[in-house]
């Protein structure tokens, strides 16, 4: 096979054309859906504090991480 584009090399150029007109135009007409716009359904925020009892750890990380989450617009659910 090799052989025959090497002995042709006009062969090999008109299909390796007609190969990325093609391309091209299917490229031109694929559809927007194809393509959506994907948002994650959800966010895990971590929070380590070595050390510390479960109320410093509420008191000085949850809370405020809470209160600054709580702004985010379109939420739907939070869990703490």
């Amino acid at each position: 096979m090799g052989n025959f584009f090497v002995r042709r090399p006009i062969v090999a150029m008109v299909i390796a054309i007609v190969i990325l007109i093609v391309g091209t135009l299917s490229l031109l007409n694929l559809p927007m859906e194809q393509y959506p716009d994907i948002t994650p359904p959800m966010v895990e925020v971590s929070a380590n504090y070595t050390g510390a009892n479960a109320l410093n750890v509420e008191q000085s990380v949850a809370t405020p991480l809470e209160q600054q989450i709580n702004g985010v617009d379109n939420m739907i659910y939070m869990k703490s």
